[in-house]
């Protein structure tokens, strides 16, 4: 089958029409190529900050739990007199209730000036120096069982932060000076840690 001039003419338009159907045809392709493309790389922006929201978040809800913990420890501190000035009056009374509970057969003690505390290994105590008012003790006892005894009433009954460095005992001998039914003497250092806030009145 031969097509002539004439014939041509006749499908002209239809050729016209498929080929400008088809350059639409790729135009459309090509654009929503670009644009599935670009729809996916703004998922994946919008999920990548979606993602960092809810890490804010959960930092936020886990920076308020810890403020909460540290509010209520900073407030027990303050209510336990480890936050301030030093509390020598308070210990002092607070030892003197505890000898007439007799937990000891006698108690004397020395409480030294307070002085700024350098621990070892060093530590760090943020915006707070560390005080201490060193304290030694001289109790004469019964048995080894009041020792424990006298520690935990001085813990639970007078305020304040006490470090026990460490106690020596020793058989009392006849004649030495101690209470008739004393059979311990121990002699025990340590001393009351006291923190001060840098940035409180003075």
């Amino acid at each position: 089958m031969k097509f002539s001039g004439s014939d041509f003419a006749l499908i002209r338009w239809s050729i016209l029409a498929i080929c400008a159907s088809s350059l639409i045809s790729a135009i459309i392709l090509y654009g929503s190529g670009g644009y599935a493309e670009q729809a996916k790389k703004d998922r994946h922006s919008a999920q990548n900050m979606l993602d960092d929201a809810r890490n804010r978040l959960a930092t936020a809800h886990q920076d308020q739990e810890n403020m909460d913990i540290y509010a209520r420890e900073y407030s027990s501190l303050i209510e336990n007199k480890v936050i301030g000035d030093d509390q020598r009056l308070d210990w002092m009374e607070g030892l003197e209730k505890i000898r007439r509970q007799n937990l000891v057969t006698d108690l004397r003690y020395t409480i030294a000036p307070q002085k700024i505390y350098t621990p070892q290994p060093p530590v760090d105590s943020g915006n707070f120096d560390i005080h201490y008012s060193e304290m030694k003790l001289q109790l004469d006892l019964l048995h080894e069982g009041q020792l424990p005894d006298f520690f935990n009433a001085l813990r639970s009954q007078i305020n304040g932060w006490y470090q026990l460095e460490g106690c020596t005992l020793q058989r009392a001998a006849p004649g030495d000076g101690a209470a008739a039914a004393t059979y311990i003497k121990a002699e025990c250092s340590g001393g009351w840690i006291t923190l001060k806030n840098r940035n409180a009145p003075q």
